[in-house]
């Protein structure tokens, strides 16, 4: 007689939140672990809002709406793009029980996606963790050229106009640093998220995503948001 199987046990939110404004993030060997460990890397990579690469190309695509790009549509689908087998990277650290931490923590408005549609195709995207003025990028997907750029090109620009100070990439690659990111020792991103925590407004996504939207009307929101990275801090 076949049993339904159980739900992942999730990482409690309030858990969860405790560690990453203590540096730490969770993550898993494979895609069907049942346990996770702790990371707080000695070298943490963030993506200073002031220098983001927009390269001319990435700028085209995001002016021309080539991608239509929301806030928070499909949070589930996100994930698990981001964790699905990819081309020499068969596995992921993105377990079931990581997987369903991040749901739980959006649905009480912490975790955030951004993704990209090509008709009623999702196309690319990202998700990550908001607090305070932080957000922690965890995983990006992209299946069509440059989804997952222009996924974080909205990103940036959405985290400067809603009051945000740290972007948290984790880990540093030859492409976030294409696009500006920079590693950091352990104590400097510490006193960055310090800075980042302090008492004061919290970063608003929903609301600068809202905004792009209401400010294009009928017209272009991608305009929008590719004439706020190309002007000069």
């Amino acid at each position: 007689m076949s049993t339904l199987a159980e739900p992942p046990q999730i990482i409690p939110s309030d858990l969860l939140l405790l560690a990453y404004r203590s540096g730490i993030f969770p993550m898993s060997d494979r895609r069907d672990d049942p346990e996770v460990f702790w990371v707080e890397p000695r070298e943490r990579a963030i993506l200073p809002l002031d220098n983001f690469r927009c390269s001319r190309s990435l700028a085209k695509a995001v002016r021309q709406d080539r991608f239509r790009v929301t806030l928070n549509t499909a949070f589930e689908d996100v994930i698990a793009a981001c964790a699905a087998p990819r081309p020499n990277y068969p596995e992921s650290w993105i377990s079931g029980r990581i997987g369903a931490s991040y749901r739980a923590l959006h649905m009480i408005g912490h975790a955030h996606s951004i993704e990209c549609w090509q008709g009623d195709d999702l196309v690319g995207g990202l998700y990550g963790v908001s607090f305070d003025r932080v957000f922690c990028g965890e995983s990006m997907f992209s299946r069509a050229s440059n989804a997952s750029k222009v996924a974080l090109a909205w990103l940036v620009a959405l985290m400067r106009r809603g009051g945000y100070e740290l972007l948290d990439c984790q880990f540093i690659t030859d492409h976030l640093a294409s696009l500006g990111a920079v590693s950091l020792s352990q104590r400097l991103y510490l006193e960055r998220l310090r800075h980042a925590t302090t008492p004061g407004p919290s970063g608003d996504l929903a609301g600068a995503y809202s905004g792009v939207v209401e400010e294009a009307g009928a017209s272009s929101p991608g305009k929008l948001i590719a004439q706020s990275l190309t002007q000069t801090s």
